[in-house]
């Protein structure tokens, strides 16, 4: 066979290889497109079921303003009992827990060397005494014996000098002997309020200074909240207004109202402290920590729940229902409130009556298929 017969049979059958390779790929690719438009079908024709509950409509509400508020529960009324004499303490029996009545007498100081004070004073009182007695006599005397002419009357203007030394004298031994009575008194330390011990700072047996703590009491009777908030708050907020609050471990809500407002700001903070009146209930304590939100007015705004507000995205979209079907709309959120126990936030960016998809269905992809069951529009 000639050399250029071998060269064209090769040339062909090369020919015809790289033709069959290339419509086989054609093939596969052509396949490989029909299952892919095949899927985006499927998913794009899925259709998700929800009831009347999945949909929510976008309604002009009186949305109620809050502030977020937090602070420690206080008594109203406490006190510390102080020793006002110094000395060893004794008969205290009060607890942390007891409770104890206004005027109870709580523990007492060792009164001996207070006793000889009150004795030393009254027996310098009583010398003072008869010296003004003597001086009296002796002025009565002289007073005679200046009518009668047997002394001047220098003589009896002397004794009448005496006379009043003495008096003065008197007056300050029993004012002496009243400060060490009052000492004395000073050795019982009684309960200035009724309430409970919250804390027992000394022991039986212990020496105290003067000023020294040695219990405190609180009044559980009356329960405050302090808390502080920015001086641009504290303008919306006014006595009387109500507060809904929480306590750790406690599902039950608390309520509180303002009941004062410092008129002074805190220094370096610029902050207001306020305070909230609490009812006082079973098991409420002072140091207690408590938070939740203040209602400082009313505003009238579109709003829809907030966890109907998905922020899975740059910026804060609703899931609306157009046309039976699944699309995203941005939104701006406002105001925040609670309505009926439900968390709802002002939105821009959707009109009135509009249907928006509630939290509890998910994330669903635009263009979603919905079916509406039980007659919901």
């Amino acid at each position: 066979m000639k050399p250029w017969l071998k060269w064209t049979i090769a040339g062909l059958v090369l020919v015809l290889i790289v033709v069959g390779a290339l419509r086989a790929l054609a093939t596969r690719n052509s396949q490989k497109e029909a299952l892919a438009a095949q899927q985006e079908a499927q998913k794009t024709q899925t259709v998700i079921e929800l009831s009347a509950r999945d949909q929510l409509v976008v309604r002009m509400i009186d949305l109620p303003q809050v502030l977020a508020i937090s602070g420690p529960i206080k008594a109203v009324n406490s006190a510390f009992v102080k020793a006002r004499v110094a000395g060893e303490l004794q008969d205290l029996s009060a607890r942390e827990g007891d409770y104890v009545k206004a005027g109870q007498v709580i523990a007492k100081v060792e009164p001996t060397e207070y006793l000889a004070r009150v004795r030393q004073a009254q027996q310098q009182a009583q010398a003072a005494k008869a010296q003004v007695d003597i001086a009296r006599r002796s002025f009565d005397n002289n007073q005679s014996l200046v009518g009668q002419g047997f002394i001047s009357n220098t003589a009896l203007e002397s004794s009448a000098a005496t006379l009043a030394a003495a008096q003065a004298n008197f007056s300050a031994a029993q004012a002496g002997a009243d400060v060490a009575g009052k000492s004395l008194d000073d050795t019982v330390l009684r309960s200035p309020i009724a309430g409970i011990v919250s804390q027992r700072l000394a022991q039986p047996g212990e020496r105290v200074a003067i000023d020294a703590r040695v219990v405190e009491i609180v009044d559980l009777g009356r329960l405050e909240i302090e808390t502080s908030v920015s001086a641009a708050d504290s303008l919306r907020i006014k006595p009387g207004q109500i507060a809904k609050l929480g306590i750790e471990g406690s599902d039950k809500p608390l309520m509180a109202k303002v009941a004062r407002i410092n008129p002074t700001a805190v220094a370096g903070s610029r902050a207001i402290l306020v305070y909230l009146a609490v009812e006082p209930g079973a098991g409420l304590r002072q140091g207690f920590f408590a938070q939740g939100t203040l209602q400082i007015g009313v505003s009238h705004t579109l709003a829809v729940p907030l966890s109907a507000v998905r922020t899975d995205k740059p910026t804060p979209y609703v899931q609306m229902l157009e046309q039976e079907k699944v699309v995203h709309r941005e939104v701006r959120v406002g105001q925040r409130g609670e309505l009926n126990d439900v968390a709802m936030v002002a939105v821009q960016g959707v009109p009135e009556n509009a249907t928006v998809l509630a939290g509890t269905v998910g994330g669903l992809r635009v263009g979603t298929l919905v079916k509406l069951t039980n007659g919901a529009k």
